[in-house]
């Protein structure tokens, strides 16, 4: 699984940091960032689909390994 952040539509809003802190935080700036080594091959993170959802920009994309 693949986490990524598009940072030109991130607000800034942490509902991400806030639902699995474990995988977002927020930088010196104040926007989300994908905490380096939180992308695992183990599976998904619990909440991760639900941080996804809460965004209130959709900044966030979830992609299955082997996608482009």
């Amino acid at each position: 699984m693949r986490i990524s952040i598009d940072t030109g539509r991130c607000i800034g809003s942490a509902q991400c940091a806030v639902a699995v802190p474990s995988v977002f935080e927020q930088d010196e700036d104040g926007f989300s960032t994908v905490i380096p080594g939180s992308q695992t091959a183990d599976g998904e993170p619990p909440g991760l689909r639900e941080a996804v959802r809460a965004c209130p920009v959709q900044a966030i994309t979830l992609t299955e390994a082997g996608e482009a």
